[in-house]
Parts: C-alpha cells; structure tokens; sequence
C-alpha cells in the first residue's frame, strides 16, 4: 500500500524542458505542429494529455521522438517508496538505484569494493555519504578518508575517485540529475 505502481507518465515537463533548451516559444511550437497554443499549454502543464498523433507531431517540432519524450517523462505519482533489498553479505560490488524514474535528483547505494581505478566526473554537483564502513576519496589532487557518517560534497565536473577501506561498506550518492541545466560554464 502506498508504493509506486505503474502510474501514467506526466510528459508535460519533458515537453517544457525541450522547448526551452531549444529556446523556442510555444507559438513557434504551435506553428510547426499545427497544434493550438492553449493545448500546448495544457500540455506543458500537465491539464492535457496528447493522443499519440499530437504527441508525434509535438515531438517533430521539437526536433525529437515521441519515444524520447515519453522516456523523459516523470511519473505522475509525486511519493515513491524503493525497497531495501534482501542481499546475503557478499564480496562483490553492488549497486542499487534509490530513485525510480526520471527526475531531477538520482540516488544511489553502493556496497563494497568498487573498482578502485575508476575515475568519475559529472556534470552536476553531487554528494557522498558513508553509511558504513569508511573510504578513501582523492579529488582535485587531495586525499580525503571518510568513516561512518561522513560527507563530502563535489561540485560538478570534479574529477574523482574512490575506494572502499572496510569490508561492506556503503555508499549513498546523491546527485543533480544529468539532464538538469545545474551549472553553467563555472570559472575554476
């Protein structure tokens, strides 16, 4: 009760989002997909829901498919419960998404030694947290050891990596979504 099922995906802000980065205005959209300003309104604000014949003529004018803005879409449940899952304790890495979807944040947990030679940078800033265990994160040229409870946070386009230093560690990242717009052109 109370998780998430299959819900109808709200493609209005996918729909929004696309428009912008284009930077074109809805009476552009409308011209070019013969569709009214007021229904892409609707749409973008999720009142209406487009047929697939709109939907694939929206997605022409925005220069896309319909099969893309459908996979950009949220969900329309805005509550979403991921359950633990029940692993036995193992020596292999795992990793597991805390967040279904597509939305603006992502979460994950990692538990035990991941490739220590693997090299991260993202887009957009993003946060560790230990839950157990420790680890050694080196970034920017500094080393940094990070023991139950821990965080550290790295704005994006950091490179970095990092490594387990105790059996069954874990490891929440949070994240800025990759498709999100978070950082613009930062001087270093």
């Amino acid at each position: 009760m109370g998780d998430h099922k299959e819900q109808p995906l709200r493609v209005g802000a996918a729909v929004r989002r696309r428009r912008r980065s284009l930077e074109l205005t809805l009476a552009v959209v409308a011209e070019r997909s013969g569709l009214s300003v007021p229904f892409l309104s609707q749409i973008e604000n999720d009142r209406a829901r487009p047929s697939t014949g709109s939907l694939e003529k929206l997605a022409d004018a925005l220069r896309t498919t319909a099969v893309e803005l459908l996979a950009a879409a949220d969900p329309a449940c805005s509550v979403d419960v991921v359950r633990a899952e029940i692993t036995e304790p193992g020596p292999e890495p795992r990793s597991r998404s805390l967040v279904r979807g597509h939305h603006q944040m992502h979460a994950s947990e990692f538990t035990g030694e991941q490739d220590p030679g693997r090299e991260f940078q993202y887009r957009n800033d993003q946060l560790l947290y230990v839950a157990d265990g420790a680890v050694e994160i080196e970034a920017e040229g500094r080393a940094y050891r990070l023991g139950r409870g821990d965080t550290l946070y790295l704005t994006g386009g950091v490179r970095h990596r990092w490594r387990a230093t105790e059996p069954d560690t874990r490891v929440i990242v949070v994240a800025v979504a990759e498709h999100i717009e978070a950082v613009r052109d930062r001087k270093r």
